[in-house]
């Protein structure tokens, strides 16, 4: 099932989409809700698929991308928090803040949280997830290294591309995630190469803060990280879901 989030008849919706209709639900994907007529998808403006309170990310969850970064293997995820307003929508444009000229693309599976947790175990966390979407943890390589920290780095506006929707069959544990830069492929892994898998990441995170329905997880980036410039076109593209696409501004 893909639970999407659209602009439609000056409102903002839910609704439950296949490959031509979205069907509107009455409320959002996390509540009790029912049916409330039909939109065909291509007429459809897609937004950011969730309105999360909290972005929670984890740093160096592949082997190879800790490496790359010159890091050793993490004992235990590494986490930071990217703000709600870092959030954007598939087709909306990544903007390069003042006195930059070049921030880098980090292509992730997010979880985006379906019911409250707090404290629940790897295996309790299967059930708190509604599902998984593309995201793009859009970095300022300058900034992170000037501050010794990430959060000015990584926190920007425009910085948190998700979608297009979410997707709640698919397995985050054993599924294929790339990244492409103007058509051409700059990552590409199963994210079967976690160093934490993703139901364990919930579980890791909900003991350090309590998960609202919404909220988001990344799960972390592989190697091959690297530049976006103005004009470029950046897709996250991941089994099961689809693609997230987005131009540099």
């Amino acid at each position: 099932m893909r639970v999407v989030r659209i602009f439609h008849e000056e409102d903002v919706r839910y609704g439950l989409a296949d490959e031509s209709m979205v069907t509107l639900i009455s409320d959002e994907p996390f509540a009790a809700w029912e049916t409330e007529g039909i939109v065909p998808l291509p007429h459809a403006q897609l937004l950011a698929p969730t309105v999360p309170t909290k972005i929670v990310c984890a740093g160096l969850n592949y082997r190879a991308h800790a490496l790359e970064m010159g890091h050793d293997l993490p004992g235990e995820p590494v986490i930071f928090l990217k703000p709600p307003t870092a959030v954007i929508g598939h087709g909306a444009e990544i903007r390069i803040p003042d006195g930059l000229d070049v921030v880098d693309y980090e292509a992730e599976l997010a979880l985006v949280i379906g019911r409250r947790a707090h404290n629940v175990t790897p295996e309790q966390a299967r059930s708190h997830v509604l599902g998984c979407t593309c995201a793009n943890d859009v970095t300022s390589r300058v900034h992170q290294q000037r501050d010794g920290q990430w959060a000015r780095a990584k926190g920007f506006d425009t910085f948190c591309p998700l979608g297009p929707w979410v997707e709640t069959d698919i397995d985050p544990c054993d599924t294929t995630l790339e990244s492409y830069v103007n058509g051409e492929l700059r990552q590409s892994t199963s994210t079967s190469d976690m160093i934490f898998d993703p139901y364990e990441l919930v579980s890791f995170v909900s003991g350090v803060m309590t998960l609202l329905p919404g909220d988001v997880v990344l799960t972390g980036t592989p190697a091959g990280i690297g530049p976006l410039h103005r004009g470029d076109v950046v897709e996250i593209r991941i089994g099961g879901i689809g693609s997230l696409i987005n131009r540099v501004a």
